[in-house]
């Protein structure tokens, strides 16, 4: 039986419409067109993306394979499909990285971007170092949501023992950018860290701290403002916080 076309996709998706979200989403991620905006929630989506992977596996057919080759896509909705379908469809770490590798560079916005939780990183029998590795490359990538895919799974699946590692820290310490969707990412990830590894990760924050942990002024600044919104940080610690403030 033949797939569903890309176009047959496109239908689909415009018959999901919602004006008001669509004007909300607008406003909310304005460096992307408000023409290639449908409006589409995000539970719509992710259902859908269940349908599409339930019908190739009962009729054999590769929708989804074909959707997901199918780039740039036209619509910011397609864009966030194809960021669920990646979640959904990655079994295994190397098949992730194969398709984070096709989508990444396309990505251009933050919401897309954070849509891509791959549940074969957290595996139990995942390669922790291999996904580790690439991470790491992803990080150095200098593409704007290349690299903040790449904080943001260090911060999601790294930040717990005993993946977390010390040397880690060094890593989004070291990113260099004057991109504010890479220094946000950057900032969340240090303010977590200091939530689940305040031990280490303190360093990062004290005047002495090391040039490879030392952070620019704004997402050390920035850090500490999100470390102290925590409810995971007890207020003696927040309180400290503040006098390490630049």
């Amino acid at each position: 039986m033949a797939s569903v076309s890309c176009e047959d996709i496109q239908v689909d998706l415009q018959g999901m419409t919602d004006e008001e979200y669509r004007i909300f989403n607008a406003k909310l991620i304005p460096n992307v067109d408000p023409s290639t905006m449908l409006g589409v929630r995000i539970p719509k989506l992710r259902a859908y993306a269940k349908e599409l992977l339930a019908a190739d596996k009962a009729k054999g057919t590769s929708t989804v394979v074909g959707f997901m080759n199918n780039l740039p896509h036209a619509l910011f909705e397609e864009n966030m499909l194809h960021a669920l379908l990646i979640g959904m469809a990655a079994h295994t770490t190397d098949k992730a990285f194969d398709m984070l590798d096709r989508f990444l560079p396309f990505v251009d916005n933050w919401a897309v971007c954070d849509a891509i939780s791959v549940k074969a990183f957290r595996s139990k029998k995942a390669n922790a170092q291999a996904i580790e590795t690439k991470l790491c490359e992803w990080v150095a990538d200098g593409r704007t949501y290349v690299v903040r895919y790449a904080v943001d799974t260090l911060m999601t699946d790294f930040l717990d023992d005993p993946r977390f590692r010390p040397d880690q820290l060094a890593v989004v310490a070291g990113v260099r950018s004057t991109e504010y969707y890479v220094n946000m990412a950057r900032a969340w990830y240090f303010a977590t860290a200091l939530a689940k590894q305040w031990d280490t990760a303190i360093a990062v924050f004290q005047s002495d701290a090391s040039p490879e942990l030392r952070l620019d002024d704004w997402t050390h600044n920035k850090s500490i403002q999100k470390a102290r919104e925590s409810r995971r940080i007890p207020s003696d610690r927040k309180e400290y916080l503040v006098s390490l403030k630049r």
